[in-house]
């Protein structure tokens, strides 16, 4: 089988990963994480990181030996079976479903707070159609976007260091032991989210020289630096805004820059920012998210007409109308924080399924320590249980309902 030439160097691998975790979760997560381990979070942003870390690696090893599309939902059916193929695939549409309205609400949030709802419809529709349409962001384009994002961040954040001493009421670190490890943990399942795209890393290991030693100095050194840039905006949010008024915030970053910086234009340039980095995340979930449900529907795990492509666009047309239309229900019926901490439970049970099938791997493609995965998998599961209990609930009530009726369909097809 042919493999892509190996042209990239740990320099562009780190570039690869910086423009895939850079987005809009950066511009809203703070402030359900305060509310819930008020400045603890930003221990919750460290372990977040790490855990993150542990997945990209894993995901690595897979994807160097399974070089096939589907992420874990290939891998769990290559190493530990079709049903825990079935069940990350599952949860992978379900989570990254539940992302694209929660980017959508962070993007109207931002533009227009007194129609937010109206705005995150209007998005999903439009670069829906987009897609439909067969018009496809290149991977150039999207790195143009997300370093226009960082640029911009790094202007801000400037501006806020140099400009906005006077606002620091600083950082009550009070908060942190009233919440505990509970609330860290909690907060740090929430922060998760921030971190979506880093498994666009892992997908590399045909793309650079030696992947083996590339790969993982890359994902660390990018995960690192995206840590850092995350707990600068993180410690500008809770000494500007102190943790109560970051909690009820739905604009962080703009209320940062409106209240250190005053008047309108900095407020106006963070709603651009986060305007920007949501559209650019949006546009690549909806994507993904039919290019995964077409891959379940041609290997029968999903109904047959999501595999539907069209002749003149060559879009998955049913596919990208189907996640579309339910991304915008959970843009009615739900809010971001609830949105975030659904997604957040879904991906991350997700890549602990992971960990198992790296774990799994013949001796032969296997070049991480198993402590790798067994940490990875702990990681994981803990995270995912101290979410908020309504997020556990619907995250585990999404995994039974999927469960159960493919269990529904093998016994039909038996029958």
């Amino acid at each position: 089988m042919p493999t892509l030439r190996r042209r990239l160097g740990i320099g562009h691998a780190i570039v690869v990963g910086l423009a895939s975790m850079i987005g809009a979760g950066v511009f809203y997560v703070w402030a359900p994480a305060a509310g819930v381990a008020g400045s603890g979070y930003l221990v919750g942003l460290v372990i977040a990181g790490l855990i993150a870390s542990l997945n990209a690696l894993s995901s690595a090893q897979l994807a160097m030996a399974y070089p096939m599309s589907g992420g874990a939902y290939a891998f769990g059916r290559a190493t530990i079976g079709e049903w825990w193929g079935f069940s990350a695939g599952w949860l992978f549409l379900a989570g990254k479903t539940a992302s694209a309205g929660a980017i959508a609400l962070i993007a109207g949030s931002y533009l227009w707070p007194d129609q937010a709802r109206t705005v995150a419809v209007a998005a999903i529709v439009v670069l829906g159609a987009g897609n439909l349409a067969g018009i496809r962001s290149t991977a150039r384009v999207s790195v143009v976007v997300v370093f226009v994002v960082l640029s911009g961040l790094a202007a801000l954040l400037g501006a806020v260091v140099l400009g906005g001493g006077s606002a620091y009421s600083g950082i009550e670190l009070s908060t942190a032991l009233d919440a505990g490890w509970y609330g860290i943990l909690q907060s740090a399942g929430l922060l998760f989210f921030c971190f979506a795209g880093y498994a666009r890393m892992a997908t590399l290991g045909e793309e650079v020289v030696d992947p083996r030693h590339t790969l993982p100095r890359a994902i660390v050194t990018a995960l690192a630096v995206t840590v850092v840039l995350y707990a600068v905006i993180g410690l500008l949010c809770a000494a500007v805004l102190g943790i109560d008024a970051l909690a009820a915030s739905t604009s962080p970053v703009a209320d940062v820059a409106r209240s250190a910086l005053g008047g309108t234009g900095w407020p106006v340039f963070a709603s651009v920012l986060a305007a920007v980095a949501s559209l650019g995340s949006l546009v690549g979930i909806l994507a993904g998210l039919s290019r995964t449900g077409l891959a379940m529907a041609r290997d029968g795990e999903l109904p047959g007409p999501l595999s539907l492509i069209s002749v003149r666009t060559h879009a998955p047309i049913v596919a990208e109308t189907t996640f579309g239309v339910l991304a915008i229900l959970g843009v009615l019926v739900l809010d971001p924080r609830q949105l975030v901490g659904f997604s957040a439970c879904a991906v991350l049970v997700y890549y602990a399924i992971a960990h198992v099938a790296a774990l799994r791997q013949p001796r032969a493609g296997r070049w991480l320590h198993p402590a790798v995965q067994i940490l990875g998998m702990a990681g994981c599961s803990a995270l995912a249980v101290t979410l908020p209990w309504q997020a556990v609930l619907g995250a585990g009530g999404v995994l039974a309902l999927g469960l159960a009726a493919r269990g529904i369909r093998l016994a039909l097809s038996r029958s």
